[in-house]
């Protein structure tokens, strides 16, 4: 395809056509020449949005579109409705490089029940690969909206499933011919296979239900940077047990073999929940069959530590992710 806006025939049939996701609340969603997309809501629910973009990959780059995105808004206790997407294409990607890209994007909209309620799709000269940009819209009723900053004190701190999925996934991915001569088979195969695990929707309902204080999606930064944002956020500090944080042993090998820090890589699939009884909340997600693990608890003051192998460590504000290392 050829710089511009992707043409009319070609925006029809491979991505208007791909998107058969819908939703009740949506009275005006995608279609040629429409700008803005409609949602109506109840008197006593409010709107929440998120925005994010994918640029680390290529690869089921459809699919982590809507999956991040959705993460954020479970987040924040909301019922994810749809998203908006602006899809950017280097010059020359071919049609069906895009109708492939928008079939996982309306997979990952079914399995999550949400629609694309518009967008925007162009091939421009200023980006070497396809980039995503999503804004997510989902509705939550007043009085149950949960940020990141609502952490008190004596809190535990819950973190779901493992961290560092995303981004063992992405590099076993990516750099699948080169580690195919120091790990087996079987190993990549697991390694890239965490993708099946990145969304966080239902922890996030259940850790609504069970009244959590405070929660966020482990994304860039890895959980290093997710704990400091959510000290900072609520205004506590911190004490963590390393040796409490669940990672899979794919990504403790993955991470020594570049040299990266697993605690800093990009890990969408593990949640991070403040809540005053996390033994409960731990159960009720075992019980949906979603491991999850007590790491330490929200604490007086302004110190951020982490003990890790009989040492005490202050964690600093978060960096550039350790993906872009190895990337």
């Amino acid at each position: 395809m050829e710089v511009g806006k992707v043409p009319e025939n070609v925006l029809k049939r491979s991505v208007i056509d791909r998107l058969a996701q819908k939703r009740d609340e949506v009275i005006l969603g995608s279609a040629v020449g429409e700008d803005c997309a409609a949602i109506e809501l109840a008197p006593d629910e409010i709107v929440v949005m998120s925005t994010d973009p994918i640029t680390g990959t290529a690869k089921d780059i459809g699919a982590l579109s809507v999956l991040v995105t959705v993460n954020d808004l479970a987040s924040a206790g909301a019922e994810p409705i749809g998203i908006m997407l602006t899809v950017l294409l280097p010059p020359g990607t071919e049609e069906k490089e895009l109708r492939d890209i928008m079939t996982q994007v309306n997979a990952a909209c079914a399995e999550n029940q949400i629609q694309v309620v518009g967008g925007h799709t162009e091939v421009t000269n200023v980006v070497n690969q396809p980039v995503i940009s999503v804004t997510g819209v989902a509705k939550v009723k007043k009085g149950h909206l949960i940020s990141t900053g609502g952490a008190k004190p004596g809190m535990d701190l819950v973190a779901t499933k493992w961290v560092g999925i995303e981004g063992t996934s992405i590099i076993a991915k990516e750099k699948e011919a080169e580690l195919s001569g120091v790990f087996p088979p079987d190993f990549l195969e697991t390694a890239k296979a965490f993708d099946q695990y990145l969304s966080v929707l239902p922890e996030g309902r259940i850790a609504a239900a069970h009244g959590a204080a405070a929660m966020h999606d482990v994304t860039e930064g890895g959980i290093s940077g997710a704990l400091w944002e959510m000290a900072e956020s609520s205004g506590v500090g911190i004490e963590v047990e390393a040796k409490d944080i669940p990672i899979r042993q794919e990504t403790i090998e993955i991470a020594e073999h570049y040299g990266i820090n697993p605690y800093g890589l990009i890990s969408s699939g593990c949640m991070l929940i403040a809540t005053t009884d996390g033994t409960g909340l731990i159960k009720k997600l075992s019980d949906a069959a979603i491991p999850a693990a007590v790491i330490g608890k929200a604490t007086e003051g302004k110190d951020r530590i982490l003990h890790m192998d009989g040492i005490t460590r202050y964690l600093e504000p978060p960096k550039t992710d350790e993906l872009y290392k190895v990337l």
